[in-house]
């Protein structure tokens, strides 16, 4: 059998040996729209339960648009010129634009992928900064939440008259579903923020997981910090399997995006009615493989639906390495997910330890293999699971002492498929 898993910009073709019950899952998803523009404007002039973009806009001097960053294919080059067209429409010149990238703890794009994410007519006429977490002087204390993160957020996005956010909407390892309000924070937060979120408070609650948006106290905190800082408007939208636009939410940040969110969880539920022995997974390809961080999602999605010690082989092509400073140097230093675990227990949060911490969980439960060759070999004795030099090597190494035909789930599109077991409770809300 053979099946192409999203593998970098190429794509990797793999035979999979005989033997044994394999179950492909493959990213389901709408169609795409004949007319995405079209939709677009429509959606900004007849948006969920808010006054058209342009009514906003009205008296209004300046606006601050956050965007996401590099690792997200989100479609801004269709929905920004609209969007900017009706800001102007209403007043607000090109000068009282600022374009922010919400990098959240990511590294800032470079001049090559702002043209890349905002198209370079958009990028040379506006004002576009990257967020720098890093940077604290940047941000502004807007007060701390209920149960206590402090929130700073973006001086250039609180100082603007108009607050808009725009996401594409997919399963997140620990929000339940992108879009909307991570925009706001972890996009524009502060690390003194961000690490709050990602501390092992939020990361350990079961209900902190991919699909799990009504019950998920990390979901609940970031629509408390957008709303201190007064999220005005979004543009959320739905990708289709070649990542065309499917659908868009305009609108009210909460309303268009639980609808945005309905939407996408019923196209993408993968119910399956027992676990399987093992799964073969991706991290989606590029951008989302570009580093071993954000390829550890095909991971965590895959956990949901292997036996108790099954094992997950992830096949991630990390072109640029492990990932942030912080990240490789905790990745290089730990040598096993239980010593990991009993390391960060109520100490101060490092940068980057909520994608380990998410993977020591997946490890504790399961074999992980991994086959990602743009990863440096000095990592390799610290992945928590063994690394092999090529496809059919990793793939040998998942079947070699599995029972005649045991189950094997393949997910080439990684965490772009929402999969649960029938014995799995139901974790979206529409």
């Amino acid at each position: 059998m053979r099946v192409e898993l999203a593998f970098g910009k190429t794509g990797l073709l793999v035979d999979l040996p005989p033997g044994f019950r394999y179950r492909v899952l493959e990213a389901r998803s709408a169609q795409p729209l004949p007319d995405p523009e079209g939709a677009v404007q429509e959606a900004l002039d007849r948006p969920l339960a808010s006054p058209s973009l342009t009514e906003l806009a009205r008296g209004k001097r300046t606006a601050a648009v956050a965007v996401c960053d590099i690792t997200r294919p989100a479609p801004n080059r269709i929905v920004l010129p609209p969007l900017l067209e009706r800001l102007h429409r209403a007043g607000i010149g090109p000068d009282g634009v600022t374009i922010l990238i919400a990098t959240g703890l990511h590294r800032a794009a470079t001049a090559a992928e702002i043209e890349e994410i905002l198209g370079p007519d958009t990028a040379a006429r506006y004002h576009v900064a990257n967020h720098d977490a890093r940077n604290l002087s940047e941000h502004r204390f807007v007060g701390r939440t209920g149960s206590g993160t402090p929130v700073y957020i973006d001086e250039r996005f609180l100082a603007a008259d108009l607050h808009i956010t725009l996401g594409f909407i997919e399963p997140h390892l620990m929000l339940g579903f992108s879009g909307g309000r991570k925009l706001i924070a972890p996009g524009l937060a502060a690390r003194e923020t961000i690490e709050v979120l990602h501390s092992s408070r939020f990361m350990r609650d079961p209900r902190a997981v991919e699909g799990s948006i009504e019950d998920n106290p990390l979901h609940h905190e970031l629509l408390e910090i957008a709303r201190m800082v007064r999220h005005d408007f979004i543009v959320d939208v739905a990708l289709a399997r070649n990542r065309r636009i499917a659908a868009v939410f305009a609108g009210h940040p909460v309303e268009a995006h639980q609808a945005g969110v309905a939407f996408v969880s019923s196209v993408l539920l993968e119910r399956l009615e027992q676990p399987v022995d093992a799964v073969i997974t991706t991290a989606a390809g590029y951008p989302l493989d570009l580093t071993f961080y954000q390829a550890i999602k095909g991971v965590t999605a895959a956990s949901h639906i292997v036996k108790p010690g099954g094992r997950i082989l992830l096949a991630a092509a990390c072109d640029e390495g492990a990932g942030a400073a912080e990240f490789s140097r905790m990745l290089r230093e730990f040598r096993s997910a239980h010593q990991f675990l009993e390391a960060i227990e109520g100490q101060p949060v490092t940068i980057d330890q909520w994608q380990l911490e998410k993977l020591a969980l997946v490890v504790e439960k399961a074999q992980v293999l991994f086959y990602v060759p743009g990863l440096a070999e000095e990592y390799y004795p610290s992945l928590w699971g063994t690394a092999y030099p090529s496809a059919p090597a990793a793939i040998e190494a998942l079947t070699v002492g599995l029972p005649p035909q045991a189950t094997i789930a393949v997910i080439p599109e990684g965490p772009y498929v929402l999969a649960k077991t029938a014995a799995a409770p139901e974790l979206v809300s529409a």
